[in-house]
């Protein structure tokens, strides 16, 4: 029998899941009765199943998404939500992502703004991208800290390298000097290279006048609201008082 040294070679190529579905063929007549073509697919098809799921469960553990459990599927439609159920059956392409383009979200408190931009971001990493989730405050603390201990220029490379980079609670507070154009590097290393999803509790109109200087807030204003995706989320709040986050805002 040949079944020993060729497992050990399947293993050795770190074809780990092909061989053990092999095994389990051995030990299934109905397999054994198939035709080779039939028994090969069956085994690439295992191998290449725990790739992409060891490959999906990789990017979701590195987007350190506020809510990892939230998902497309999930999303629940309202009427007084004014929510676009076709709009996000075409967002689940992750064609946007392709595109390299910006959704902008926005709404009140509660409204499901970070349970919304984190399902995009679960099928993003079901679809093989990288994502990278961050607050506003947290994002812009790290870059400040990058800046005092030399990392800065090692940071922009990150953030500019991910396929999509979340934005959390953009606008909650005044930005200073500093932080402004660090926003304005972050988006520019970005701008139509990759995609960015923006949550805010305030609308675009008002972002200009948030930023503050005029003419870094045109360029931010710029870089974010040219032909980006915008979805405005409507209605009171759906979080329990119980909640502290916006799981139940789905």
């Amino acid at each position: 029998m040949l079944n020993e040294p060729t497992l050990e070679k399947l293993k050795a190529l770190k074809l780990g899941a092909m061989a053990s579905a092999w095994l389990d063929q051995q030990r299934d007549p109905a397999a054994m009765g198939l035709g080779f073509d039939e028994r090969l697919a069956m085994l690439v098809d295992a191998e290449w199943l725990f790739r992409e799921n060891k490959r999906f469960a990789r990017n979701l553990s590195e987007a350190k998404l506020r809510l990892p459990q939230a998902c497309i599927e999930d999303i629940d439609y309202p009427a007084r939500r004014e929510l676009d159920r076709a709009l996000m059956r075409q967002l689940a392409s992750c064609l946007w992502v392709v595109q390299h383009l910006i959704i902008l979200i926005t709404g009140q408190a509660g409204t499901g703004k970070t349970y919304l931009s984190n399902a995009l971001g679960h099928q993003a990493c079901r679809k093989g991208y990288r994502v990278l989730y961050r607050r506003a405050p947290r994002l812009l603390e790290e870059l400040r800290l990058a800046h005092a201990d030399g990392s800065y220029a090692r940071l922009l490379g990150r953030l500019a390298r991910v396929d999509v980079l979340i934005i959390d609670d953009w606008g909650l507070a005044p930005l200073d000097e500093r932080e402004r154009h660090d926003l304005l590097e972050v988006l520019d290393d970005r701008h139509g290279l990759r995609s960015t999803v923006v949550t805010s509790q305030f609308a675009p109109n008002r972002w200009h006048g948030l930023i503050g200087e005029p003419t870094v807030a045109d360029a931010i204003c710029e870089r974010l609201l040219h032909g980006s995706i915008r979805i405005g989320l409507k209605g009171p709040s759906r979080r329990k008082p119980e909640d502290d986050d916006e799981e139940a805002a789905r």
